[in-house]
């Protein structure tokens, strides 16, 4: 059981899990594909018309404006930061309680890693904003013009 636990669950879910995830979908779109092709072989047989709108694809892409692009990277920000100062204050607390082990180092590394990625964000997030304010404006006037 330990062996399991200390070894095997860790590759399931960070290797095996992923992989499964990704053959699942890739299975989905070509048998959505196939049925597809199959009908417009069948309607060229037969000498129906194609709709060319049926062929394309059944999830539409949505074009995301920049705004929300932007706020991704401040969501991004925020939940990373948030989850690396929770480990560092929990491994510090930890390791002044118990006596610093390997596993409090660590857990203080991976803090600080999540830290910088929190602001790195942050800072992409602040230079975007200012750096694209006039396509922000730009792109609200546009919506604002289509709902009218």
């Amino acid at each position: 059981m330990d062996f399991w636990m200390n070894f095997m669950l860790p590759i399931a879910v960070c290797v095996i899990l992923p992989v499964l995830i990704v053959f699942i979908i890739g299975r989905v779109r070509k048998n959505e594909t196939d049925r597809k092709a199959e009908i417009m072989l069948k309607a060229l047989e037969n000498g129906a018309t194609i709709d060319p709108e049926y062929f394309k694809s059944s999830r539409p892409k949505k074009q995301r404006s920049i705004k929300e692009r932007l706020l991704d990277r401040l969501t991004g920000a925020s939940v990373t930061g948030l989850i690396g100062v929770a480990a560092l204050v929990y491994g510090i607390w930890k390791g002044n309680l118990g006596g610093w082990d390997e596993g409090d180092r660590i857990l203080i590394l991976i803090a600080a890693v999540l830290i910088a990625i929190g602001i790195a964000n942050l800072v992409f997030f602040i230079i975007g904003k200012k750096m694209l304010a006039k396509e922000i404006e730009e792109e609200e006037k546009q919506n604002l013009i289509k709902q009218d």
